[in-house]
């Protein structure tokens, strides 16, 4: 067996809660504002099915599932998974940027490291073993919301003596499992997914924050998991004006828990502030999941590069010195975090017989990647100039004859007729400057965190014994 994009789309029919535009949607699998990119997803396990040998692999239990959720027990496995991740890039041009190998290899970074939990509660590691089991051999799409609430940043979520259920926090416990408060965000993918892992990534004080010290998975049609979204870029957008928006807005979300329910058996970390914080950074978890998304990070410069290369050859421009300049430097990006992502899956570490990519090596990408998107996207509107701005309003526009006849006279190329010129532009415009272009943008800079985060991550992992003994090494001489 295997999921289709015809069962996954049948999946997600779950009656979940979602709030949107002043309402309350209890179906959202055809509503215009999810629609397009529930479809996208489907058309990822379409893919996964066309391509089964590089793709899936089977199970133990005779099932056949994407290659994100085997654990990487072989050098030639790791770098197999980090190929269907690329792959899978591939079909949304690096626009998806939580899709379902995300998560899943967050888990099997767990599972590679599953004494970390063993040594916290043998209960929570067999509850978290069962689990990966389940959601695995189901072939699920996991989104996480790791990130409390902003709020008061000042004060940690206990010290908000008004709300002490602003984020997310332990209510009860009792025989069964634990009841749970508050707010989690940010759910990028919340209307696509099947559960929702939730964990903690803020900082949270010894004695008086041990509430909030959370880990658990949920179905996100659980009773009281409340999906409040913000607003949909393909909602009410014409592909050709928008072609990115309508296909790809994976959308993100506040999640807020109305007391919900959660079973002992799909509870990981309960009140413990150091193991929230050893879930991701004493296991496998961040360099698995990070390793997928360099592999689609690299994926979307190489769409930009060459978006910004079409670009020049239909404005006349490709030719100056400049303008080869500024594409060759895009061409380096690309290449640049793509020779990264190679780097993390052919030069791993091994872990209890896994082979796992090198943390510094992974910081190391998280900091160029964070300083280069926002290079891209300057260069490519340099290259734009006021062409992305003086396009028709719409793809009406085009199909009124006056109008056409004076977009005829005023969109030229030399290369494209006037319609394709107008087209290519828009698609331009939807990559750097709509506003899911922005979002994108806002993304590509903080989902590993805030770069001062990431700076210190690596300041912290690097071997600064070894450069200083190079040194040494010369001042000895």
């Amino acid at each position: 067996m295997i999921r289709t994009g015809e069962k996954y789309i049948d999946d997600l029919h779950d009656g979940r809660t979602i709030f949107i535009n002043g309402k309350k949607i209890i179906d959202h699998v055809d509503h215009p504002a999810f629609e397009n990119a529930i479809r996208s997803v489907a058309a990822l396990y379409d893919y996964q099915k066309e391509h089964l040998e590089k793709m899936t692999f089977m199970t133990t239990a005779g099932n056949r599932v994407g290659l994100h959720w085997e654990l990487p027990s072989t050098s030639e496995k790791l770098i197999a998974r980090g190929q269907a991740a690329y792959d899978w890039a591939r079909q949304g041009a690096g626009w998806i940027g939580r899709s379902p190998d995300h998560v899943s290899s967050a888990l099997v970074g767990m599972m590679t490291h599953i004494e970390v939990f063993e040594s916290y509660s043998q209960e929570r590691a067999d509850a978290l073993r069962n689990y990966f089991a389940y959601a695995s051999e189901s072939d699920l799409y996991l989104t996480y919301a790791l990130v409390n609430p902003q709020g008061d940043r000042s004060k940690t979520p206990s010290e908000h003596a008004k709300n002490i259920y602003h984020t997310l926090g332990l209510v009860e416990k009792n025989a069964k499992g634990i009841i749970v408060r508050g707010a989690k965000m940010l759910a990028t993918g919340a209307p696509l997914a099947d559960e929702v892992l939730i964990g903690v990534h803020n900082p949270l004080k010894p004695g008086i924050d041990e509430r909030y010290a959370l880990s658990f998975a949920m179905p996100l049609n659980a009773k009281g998991i409340k999906i409040i979204s913000r607003r949909s870029y393909e909602l009410g957008v014409n592909p050709k004006d928008y072609p990115l928006s309508c296909r790809f807005d994976e959308n993100d979300a506040i999640l807020y828990f109305d007391d919900v329910f959660v079973p002992w058996e799909r509870i990981f970390i309960l009140e413990d502030i150091a193991m929230c914080r050893k879930q991701f950074h004493a296991t496998g978890a961040e360099a698995l999941m990070d390793t997928q998304s360099q592999a689609r990070y690299a994926v979307k410069l190489h769409f930009l590069a060459g978006l910004a290369q079409v670009m020049a050859e239909a404005n006349g421009i490709d030719k100056f010195p400049a303008v080869r300049g500024a594409l060759a430097e895009l061409a380096c990006h690309a290449t640049n975090i793509e020779g990264l992502f190679r780097g993390l899956i052919h030069n791993p570490n091994v872990h209890n017989g896994f082979y796992i990519p090198d943390q510094t090596q992974l910081y190391a990408c998280q900091v160029i990647a964070q300083s280069i998107y926002p290079k891209v996207i300057d260069t490519i509107r340099n290259l734009a100039g006021g062409g992305v701005i003086m396009l028709p309003s719409s793809e009406d526009d085009l199909l009124n004859e006056e109008i056409l006849s004076f977009i005829e006279k005023t969109q030229y190329s030399s290369v494209l007729s006037p319609v394709e010129r107008v087209r290519l532009m828009k698609l331009v415009w939807d990559a750097i400057g709509s506003e899911f272009a922005s979002r994108h943008l806002q993304y590509e800079m903080f989902y590993s965190g805030a770069h001062f985060v990431t700076l210190e991550r690596l300041y912290n992992c690097y071997d600064w014994e070894l450069s200083r003994e190079l040194v040494e090494n010369i001042k000895v001489s």
